[in-house]
Formats: C-alpha cells, sequence, structure tokens
C-alpha cells in the first residue's frame, strides 16, 4: 500500500498549484492532508474512487486535516476526529480503523514564537501519544503527518542556530523521543539513519527551499511491529505547491 502525508498549507491554494495532477499521478491508497485551512464544502476536489474525510477547526482559515482513502479497500470500521473530546476546536486529528490498521492523520500544533504555545503543546503531545498507545494493543498504528518537530541535529540544515527555537526546544524533540520509546517507529529514519540534507518543510524567506536550508518535520511513524513490512520512507523534495513537500509510505500490510 501507498500512503501520503502532506501539509498543503492551504488545500485550496494547492489545488491551484498543481495538487490535482500531483493527486493523479501519485496513485496512493491513502492521502492525508493537514493545514487545510478552509470549512467543510469550500474546496472544490472530489476524487470518484475515494472516500473523503475533513476535520475542520472552527477558526476559519486556520489548521485543519483531511483523508482521501480508496473505495476499493472498502469503507473504514470506524472514522474518529480529535481525541476524546479533546483539541476537537482546531481540527487537528482524524483516525480511519481498517481491519489490520489504524491510521491517524495530525497536525500537531506549532510553539510559535519565543515558544509561545508550548505548554499547550506539550499537553496535545502527552495527550497524543496516551491516545495512541490506546489504539496500538488492538491494531498496529500509521501515525503520519507535520509533527511540528526536527527530532535530531541531522533532520534540519542549521541545528546550532535553531537549537531551542520553535521545532527545535529540547521540550518538542524530548516528546518525540518519548513517543518513539513507548513502541513507534520513525519509518524514515528506520530505513535511512545517516541520510542528512533531506527535507520536507522550507521557509518563504531567505530563499530557503532554493538553498535546501530546510527542515524534517513531516513524518510517518509507525507501531514498532511493523518494521519489516516497510517496502520504503520518501520525501518528495521535487514536488511543489506548499512551504511543505509531500513524504510517502510503501508498506507491505494486507487488509
Amino acid at each position: 500500500m501507498k500512503f501520503i502525508s502532506w501539509n498543503v498549507n492551504g488545500f485550496r491554494a494547492c489545488l491551484q498549484k498543481g495538487f490535482p495532477e500531483f493527486f493523479e499521478n501519485i496513485d496512493a491508497d491513502f492521502v492525508c492532508l493537514q493545514e487545510t485551512k478552509m470549512q467543510l464544502g469550500q474546496a472544490d476536489f472530489h476524487p470518484e474512487d475515494y472516500y473523503e474525510y475533513y476535520n475542520c477547526a472552527e477558526r476559519k482559515g486556520y489548521s485543519g486535516t483531511a483523508i482521501f482513502a480508496r473505495k476499493e479497500l472498502g469503507e473504514p470500521l470506524s472514522v474518529q476526529y480529535g481525541i476524546h473530546g479533546k483539541h476537537d476546536d482546531e481540527g487537528r486529528l482524524i483516525t480511519l480503523e481498517y481491519p489490520t490498521f489504524f491510521l491517524v492523520c495530525c497536525y500537531v500544533p506549532n510553539a510559535q514564537n519565543e515558544l509561545k504555545r508550548i505548554d499547550y503543546r506539550m499537553e496535545f503531545e502527552d495527550d497524543l501519544r496516551e491516545y495512541l498507545l490506546e489504539l496500538d494493543p488492538a491494531k498496529p498504528v500509521i501515525y503520519c503527518g507535520d509533527l511540528n518537530v526536527a527530532h535530531e541535529e541531522i533532520d534540519l540544515k542549521n541545528p546550532k542556530s535553531n537549537r531551542g527555537n520553535a521545532g527545535f526546544s529540547d521540550q518538542e524533540r524530548g516528546k518525540m523521543t518519548e513517543l518513539l520509546d513507548a513502541g513507534f517507529t520513525d519509518s524514515f529514519r528506520y530505513l535511512y539513519p545517516d541520510k542528512a540534507g533531506i527535507y520536507s518543510w522550507w521557509s518563504y524567506r531567505f530563499n530557503a527551499r532554493k538553498n535546501n536550508a530546510g527542515w524534517r518535520i513531516d513524518y510517518f511513524i509507525l507501531s514498532n511491529r511493523l518494521q519489516k513490512n516497510i517496502q520504503d520512507a520518501k520525501i518528495l523534495t521535487d514536488v511543489t505547491g506548499s512551504d511543505h513537500c509531500p513524504v510517502e509510505l510503501d508498506i507491505d500490510i494486507e487488509l
């Protein structure tokens, strides 16, 4: 199966920047989006062979997630939005349950300048980890999205100058370590432990993308028992349309 995750930084804008062609060409089983920045019905994109699931923020033009799931695989057994009633107002989480796995699409809150939202970020991380650990005993989890953290120094171009900034604070990196230590695997780093210079987000400032001064903050995180099923994990750096690029997981998993 092929899974795609992409922070589109405004789905309606991305639709005007080649998204439909990308979607058709990539031919994925699941396409998970973050930062859709829209309300239901505002995006004119309805691929006939896919089910559509949206979780929109109450605040207009902010946050939001979506999943397109191939109909040929059947409807999910269940669909859940949010985390047991928590963090629901910003549209940050969608969970699809299938017979052999859970798919969780997430847009983790940004800690913001001077880490002014770090306390909320830490609360979100703890609730999310607890939620994933509730799902995991029942069936393995495929957790993806813009997780808004570069875990290790290899995951961003300028670690020294960014130490302590949002996305590379000790607190955020520590929460990622806690999640991985709890029984989960960073699929890209599992396959490519030493691969440097591969990023999924670049600032719009300072010609960052042209100079590849980026961060790897978009992930597919899997239950450890799926390690043997991973076929490839890719970062599609040539795909434009957002300040992020899509990331891909190819995995041998049956329904």
